[in-house]
């Protein structure tokens, strides 16, 4: 199955170096390339792209123009896949970006760029229905509510942290255990203790279970 990108980037270098990596994907039909969000929306409408790798700020406003098309494909577009590129750690994005669901949605660091393999899996998983949060996204983020005195993973052990960061990347138990050299068995057990630990407690079925356990942690206001 060949995919239908729209790349939205306004920097012409970075641009470009998208054209030229995507374009050289045999599953990947890159339809358009495009500067700005009014330019993104025109694209989207006109050629019904699969997936959308958009910069998170571009004109008009260089602000979070990224997050704001991801919120409204999520009504008018909700089978459309988004990654979202980022310069940046931001929390308040990658929380917008995952709400209300976190299906169809990836928020990845800009240096990621140059990684053909990585943002191919990330455009591929968001297709699918999937959900990809950059590692070092997490790692920053856990690690400023890991500082909070009254933070709910201050109760989680070194180990725990470690399962939890590479939780939220949508890692398989398997692909975790060989991660951090564990069995699967034991993975399973410091899953159930983080999200015990937590008070998360998914729905059975869930696909994005554990992104959104992440998510709707982090998202909590806490001290």
């Amino acid at each position: 199955m060949v995919l239908k990108v729209v790349v939205a980037e306004d920097s012409y270098l970075i641009r470009e170096g998208l054209r030229s990596l995507l374009s050289g994907q045999n599953e990947i039909d890159l339809v358009a390339a495009v500067s700005s969000l009014p330019e993104l929306l025109a694209a989207v409408q006109q050629y019904a792209p699969d997936v959308v790798v958009s910069d998170v700020r571009m004109p008009p406003g260089d602000s979070d123009e990224g997050v704001r098309a991801a919120e409204s494909f999520a009504r008018t577009h909700p089978d459309l896949g988004v990654v979202v590129l980022s310069q940046y750690v931001e929390p308040e994005w990658a929380l917008r970006l995952f709400e209300p669901s976190a299906s169809r949605r990836a928020y990845l660091l800009k240096e990621r760029v140059g990684d053909v393999e990585q943002l191919g899996a990330a455009i591929r998983a968001v297709a699918g229905g999937g959900s990809v949060l950059d590692p070092l996204v997490v790692q920053a983020l856990v690690g400023a509510r890991t500082k909070q005195a009254r933070s709910p993973l201050s109760r989680l052990t070194p180990r725990e942290t470690q399962v939890l960061g590479l939780m939220a990347t949508g890692l398989s138990n398997a692909a975790i255990a060989g991660r951090l050299v564990l069995t699967e068995r034991a993975v399973e057990k410091h899953i159930t203790s983080v999200l015990n630990k937590l008070d998360l407690h998914p729905e059975d079925g869930q696909i994005h279970r554990r992104v959104r356990a992440v998510l709707a942690y982090l998202s909590a206001v806490d001290g």
